[in-house]
């Protein structure tokens, strides 16, 4: 089949390559010109692992290409993909809905033959009716339908989770519609991915909905991990004793700083925002937002009192940035919150960051950044773990030990042994782990 994806940031370039893969023609538009030329030279604008060789190989094969204008492609697609940006918008927390409708209004414009549009960007129910409202308005003969598709990706996984899903679910309304997205999907028959076909506003809820489940789990672990450290329980058993249940599942019951990334804080905020205009509250994702937003400042302050109510003066070594391992996005990161609070209680950052640093470099000012994990535990007088990459498992904590001035760690996502830690001489705190006691 022939495809275009229109957009080409993290949800479009993932999903045109593994369409790609699939055995698709794709091509991949992107109004950036620097973006689109870097793609072409093979060079990847995002950090995804196995993101680079799947562009490549595809782009070799001459199934998957790149070009900043839609006009040709769109006139011989079967299916056009909208995947573009829905960011926040400023002043009321709704999704800022500009690029795809005007992505709609462009695809309008260069439809030749009959076309499904399919908005895979995340959007606010309601969308998928305006954007057929967009089209058959500047193109009142058009043949064409909409259908949402929307992604469930995470970062860091984000290939195998779209080559080999949980479900797929589909929004149309039309029979042909429907034949077209199912060739689309087509290869994932054979591993008998469940399709969940419904209706567009259906699939538009399911995205938002599935997303504030998630955060509300996380959110809710982390409300436990304090009470765990107010009366001596471990909240990781805690998370494992009611993970076991089937009904609830182990899933999202890691407890952290809070979350952070591309998703979840948008769209948690989209989703109360549309449902308060549609009159039907959402309180507890609106209770979710306000707690995960306290959450990541109230962890500074736990740096702070570990290190006997002030950092003034200290060397704080600062373990991962970005929002979560395996990714180079600081959107929402909990360091952003973290770093300066720590900044503006005198203490001096220098951190260290497998993938984010040069993202981190835009946004955290006066932080000093550090080659290694280990050059970020020289001399500091307090380290503190904010993402959990999985090579800061395997650190040394000896040689941690021997490189710093003080051997103190706040670890925010509970990667050590902190029996082990304390056996080693360190003063160590996790989250929602209980105290050793005096």
């Amino acid at each position: 089949m022939r495809i275009v994806m229109v957009g080409s940031g993290y949800v479009g370039l993932v999903s045109g390559a593994c369409l790609a893969q699939f055995g698709h023609d794709v091509i991949c538009i992107d109004k950036d010109p620097a973006k689109i030329a870097a793609l072409r030279d093979g060079k990847i604008p995002i950090y995804e692992p196995g993101l680079d060789r799947m562009v490549t190989d595809n782009a070799k094969a001459g199934r998957l290409s790149f070009d900043t204008t839609l006009a040709d492609a769109v006139g011989k697609a079967d299916a056009v993909f909208i995947a573009v940006g829905t960011p926040t918008r400023r002043g009321d927390g709704h999704a800022d809905l500009t690029y795809v409708y005007a992505a709609a209004a462009e695809i309008a414009k260069a439809i030749r033959g009959y076309t499904v549009i399919v908005t895979k960007s995340t959007v606010p129910v309601g969308t998928g009716r305006e954007v057929e409202r967009i089209v058959r308005e500047a193109n009142p003969d058009a043949q064409f339908d909409v259908a949402s598709n929307p992604e469930f990706l995470r970062e860091g996984a984000a290939i195998e989770d779209f080559m080999k899903p949980d479900r797929v679910v589909i929004g149309v309304e039309s029979q042909r519609a429907r034949d077209v997205m199912a060739g689309v999907y087509r290869p994932l028959n054979l591993i008998q991915t469940p399709m969940v076909f419904t209706n567009i506003e259906t699939a538009e809820v399911t995205k938002y909905a599935g997303n504030a489940f998630l955060a509300t789990k996380i959110t809710f672990i982390n409300e436990i991990a304090d009470l765990c450290e107010k009366v001596g329980a471990d909240v990781h058993d805690v998370a494992r004793g009611i993970g076991l249940d089937g009904r609830i599942g182990r899933k999202f019951l890691h407890p952290g700083p809070g979350f952070g990334g591309s998703c979840f804080p948008k769209d948690t905020l989209a989703f109360a925002y549309t449902a308060r205009e549609a009159n039907a509250r959402q309180t507890i994702v609106e209770q979710v937002i306000e707690v995960n937003n306290s959450r990541k400042k109230k962890m500074a302050q736990k740096v702070i009192d570990f290190c006997g109510g002030s950092v003034a003066g200290l060397t704080i070594g600062v373990l991962g940035l970005t929002f979560k391992p395996n990714t180079d996005d600081m959107r929402d990161a909990p360091s952003l919150d973290i770093v300066p609070a720590l900044q503006k209680a005198g203490g001096k950052i220098v951190a260290f960051d497998p993938e984010g640093m040069g993202e981190a470099g835009k946004l955290l000012p006066d932080v000093t950044f550090a080659k290694t994990a280990y050059d970020a535990a020289t001399g500091a007088d307090v380290l503190v773990v904010i993402t959990e990459w999985h090579e800061f498992r395997g650190l040394d904590p000896r040689r941690i030990k021997e490189a710093m001035r003080q051997p103190r760690i706040v670890d925010l996502r509970n990667i050590f042994n902190p029996e082990e830690m304390r056996g080693l001489g360190f003063a160590y705190e996790g989250i929602g782990r209980p105290k050793p006691r005096s």
